[in-house]
């Protein structure tokens, strides 16, 4: 799924203006952006997002400068193949059509914007069908079952990623810190107030409750991670507890093979079912033979991610 927080948050600081909105609606190949992609153009010139990184974004604004006074939606397609790709710049290998509709009523309306936003906020996904035919959205809940015609184009939106590090150790600030660049939220738990201060953890949400108590109050859902760091197990074995208890996309605890063998005895005699248990990334991150607390939370973070994208 796109990342189209810059998007949403431009929209409601241009409130009242008119816009277009170009979507990324197909791809293929080495394409530079994921179908959904959004880029919002204002009257005035000013746009946020991206549908190719840089290759045709030109071209897009002067079609968007056309909506915006007035002309039909437009579905504009680029590819190697084609003269008119290599004039704006998309030498990369790979194929996508973007459509570029009027914010307004007729074509994607404002109010979805506002829409997408409670429901994001509220930690719910919600999903936007557009027909192609006519350029016009509307709001429809996530539909299960075979694909359509291809005479509408679906696009989904998550709310946004946010990653819950227990135990404010020197591990979690490089994680913090990583992602925070990924535009992931981080929330930083720990009790122990020695640990959990401003100036290690710049820039980030801090709590200092019990660790299951804050895990059940953030409500992780399939949008969030939880990572246990502390390695102290007064502090980790509540939060897996309540990590466990969510439907969090991804839920890691730092330790080696034999801790983590102690570890899963001690959850079990909890009660938490073996399916339960191997959901836990243990010992967490991806193998790249990391050495210190940066390539570790490299490990780490690269794992996460890639649960997010595993999701169904």
């Amino acid at each position: 799924m796109a990342d189209n927080d810059s998007v949403l948050t431009a929209a409601r600081e241009w409130k009242g203006a008119r816009m277009a909105l170009a979507t990324v609606v197909s791809t293929w190949g080495s394409a530079p952006r994921p179908k959904g992609s959004h880029m919002l153009v204002h009257e005035d010139g000013r746009f946020e997002g991206s549908v190719s990184g840089g290759c045709v974004e030109g071209d897009i604004l002067d079609t968007a400068a056309r909506v915006i006074a007035g002309e039909p939606f437009a579905v504009k397609s680029y590819g190697v193949a084609d003269d008119s790709a290599w004039e704006v710049g998309l030498p990369c290998g790979g194929e996508i059509a973007v459509m570029v509709q009027p914010v307004a009523a007729t074509g994607f309306d404002p109010a979805l914007f506002e829409r997408i936003a409670a429901a994001r906020d509220d930690g719910r996904a919600v999903t936007v069908t557009t027909d192609l035919a006519t350029g016009r959205s509307d709001l429809h809940a996530p539909q299960v079952g075979p694909a359509g015609s291809g005479a509408a184009f679906v696009n989904r939106y998550d709310p946004p990623r946010r990653l819950l590090i227990v135990g404010a150790v020197q591990i979690a600030q490089s994680l913090a810190a990583l992602a925070t660049t990924l535009g992931i939220e981080t929330v930083v738990i720990d009790p122990r107030g020695r640990f959990l201060t401003e100036e290690r953890f710049p820039g980030v949400t801090l709590d200092d409750r019990w660790p299951d108590e804050a895990v059940a109050a953030w409500k992780p859902g399939p949008a969030s991670a939880v990572v246990t760091l502390s390695h102290d197990i007064k502090i980790d074995d509540p939060a897996l507890l309540a990590a466990l208890a969510s439907d969090a996309a991804y839920v890691g605890a730092l330790g080696s093979r034999k801790s983590h063998a102690a570890r899963r005895e001690r959850l079990s005699q909890s009660g938490v079912t073996p399916e339960q248990l191997d959901r836990i990334d243990g010992p967490v991150g991806i193998d790249i033979g990391a050495i210190g607390p940066a390539e570790i939370a490299l490990s780490i973070a690269a794992a996460m991610v890639g649960a997010f994208h595993d999701r169904g």
